[in-house]
């Protein structure tokens, strides 16, 4: 009770340039006390940051949309996230710029899953960051779900469910 899917409109426009392909929605669960937090281009991530979401209580989510160009040029406009790398390289390659700071030493998990054909890497940082990575269109699609010790402590369980219901398609 009191969840609900947010599936990011078609018609929301976004800082990702010209020339890009049509946005592939993505989606997710989040408690209905969540509220949507404007963006800024000024956010750290600047323009790549599509959606925040926050709760005082809980915690809140930031979805990073990317050029899938900023690893190769010879990815095509249908990539798949294993084209980009290993789970790896993906967090070294992004991680600072979700978390905002050095990650070196603070992946705690990562796992690979497979939904609905498409691979998604997930990841645990430490101090409770959740981070969800995939790729589709020319796009890489990165979920991460923050927690104070406090939101952790008292709601790590719905932060992963959070976590495991971001979808790309």
């Amino acid at each position: 009770t009191g969840i609900r899917t947010y599936r990011r409109p078609d018609e929301k426009s976004g800082g990702h340039g010209v020339g890009w392909s049509p946005m592939i929605p993505y989606s997710f669960r989040v408690p209905q006390n969540w509220q949507e937090v404007p963006v800024s281009i000024a956010d750290l991530g600047g323009t790549e940051i599509d959606l925040r979401f926050a709760s005082s209580e809980e915690g809140s989510i930031a979805v990073v949309v990317a050029p899938v160009r900023r690893f190769s040029d010879t990815i095509d406009d249908n990539a798949k996230i294993e084209e980009i790398g290993p789970p790896e390289k993906v967090i070294d390659a992004f991680g600072p710029e979700v978390t905002g700071k050095n990650i070196e030493g603070s992946v705690k998990d990562m796992e690979v899953k497979q939904y609905d054909g498409r691979t998604y890497y997930q990841y645990e940082l430490e101090p409770h960051v959740l981070i969800t990575a995939t790729a589709a269109g020319n796009r890489l699609y990165l979920m991460s779900v923050n927690a104070s010790g406090l939101q952790w402590r008292k709601h790590a369980r719905e932060l992963r469910s959070i976590q495991d219901s971001f979808r790309v398609g």
